[in-house]
């Protein structure tokens, strides 16, 4: 949190089944004999006013981070959406000054250390009412910046709507864009295949 910008706690999204990496977590896996939570949490925390943990499953195999974990609170695994609901309604809860998280993927290790601020300037300039990121002309919609009080909306179009895809429920709002370059590394790379944890190693030599 900087002198003119609001506390924005982070959530690190690590539910996801991973089936294209085989069996596992995909943040477990290691990147130059670091996991990737380790780097995703080491780029990521300086930037936050506090880091959170979605996965479900047994929490205790992330003990060794010392992060809060909360579970999706909707069932069946039903995507990053609910991930970002189960972060809204867990500062809800337990922080209730905050305004504002943002999200990142859970197997993203080269993330951009301006991430927050960029994400908040963006929805500032925009006078929107969410921002996400983008890179190379491409969206990354599971990597943005949220309003708590949509908490009740985004419940309502996940249970009663069954809506899965993130940009199916941001286009109901004004939406600002953040961008970054993708050299010398795209910052929004991300391991969902065993070949992309080869590349990741390759590649973080050059992301410093």
């Amino acid at each position: 949190m900087t002198a003119d910008r609001p506390a924005i706690p982070c959530v690190v999204l690590a539910g996801g089944l991973g089936r294209r990496m085989g069996t596992g977590d995909k943040p477990m896996r290691e990147i130059g004999g670091r996991t990737i939570l380790d780097h995703v949490i080491a780029r990521l925390e300086p930037q936050c006013d506090g880091l959170l943990l979605n996965a479900n499953g047994d929490p205790e195999r992330f003990a060794r981070f010392g992060l809060p974990v909360v579970a999706d609170t909707v069932v069946g695994y039903p995507g990053p959406l609910a991930g970002i609901l189960t972060a809204l309604e867990w500062v809800a809860g337990n922080r209730p000054q905050v305004e504002w998280v943002v999200s990142v993927a859970g197997d993203c290790p080269f993330l951009p250390r301006d991430l927050v601020d960029r994400l908040h300037q963006a929805r500032l300039a925009d006078d929107a009412e969410l921002a996400v990121a983008a890179s190379g002309g491409q969206s990354h919609p599971v990597i943005g910046l949220w309003k708590v009080a949509l908490r009740d909306e985004l419940r309502h179009a996940l249970v009663d709507e069954e809506l899965r895809k993130i940009d199916r429920w941001t286009a109901r709002y004004r939406l600002a864009t953040a961008s970054w370059p993708v050299d010398p590394v795209d910052p929004f790379f991300n391991t969902n295949t065993v070949d992309d944890l080869r590349e990741a190693e390759r590649l973080a030599a050059l992301a410093g």
